[in-house]
């Protein structure tokens, strides 16, 4: 490929991709029900029109956690209610290893999250619908890579 046509290819996608985080979800909170290997609730506010912080409480292994994340959002082209996201953020949480089998023993841990994940919203309900994978490291506690932190939410807008 020459380099104009790579130039104007480049060009091309970076127009595409900044239209597309220019753009932002229809609402400015919601809050509701997150599952997955990990249940419990989550809370979403808009700090920017494509900038959200999320907190997210849930249980495993007979503990519990408590999740900070930072998620850019950006529309998706084809359609204006389908968005996807990635961010980053902290946990700390404790709990019971023995209902884990990998290990024995209480635990108290701190760690850093990523998060990439799909989110529609329901053009005439109050209600928008996730799907997302989050990998987790624990720094302090029981600590290692994990990626077994997807989940599914739903949640109530407004």
């Amino acid at each position: 490929m020459s380099n104009r046509k790579t130039t104007t290819t480049i060009l091309v996608l970076m127009m595409i991709l900044l239209t597309s985080t220019a753009l932002a979800q229809n609402y400015k909170q919601a809050i509701g029900l997150r599952g997955g290997l990990f249940n419990g609730i989550s809370y979403k506010n808009f700090v920017t029109n494509t900038t959200a912080v999320e907190g997210i409480l849930h249980t495993r292994w007979q503990g519990w956690e408590v999740v900070g994340l930072i998620e850019h959002h950006n529309e998706m082209p084809s359609n204006g209610n389908f968005y996807w996201f990635y961010g980053y953020g902290a946990h700390l949480g404790f709990f019971d290893a023995q209902y884990s089998h990998y290990a024995s023993g209480t635990y108290t841990v701190l760690g850093v999250d990523g998060i990439l994940g799909l989110e529609y919203e329901f053009p005439n309900l109050p209600i928008a619908i996730g799907l997302d994978w989050k990998p987790y490291v624990n720094l302090v506690g029981y600590s290692g890579f994990f990626g077994d932190g997807g989940g599914f939410s739903l949640r109530y807008t407004f």
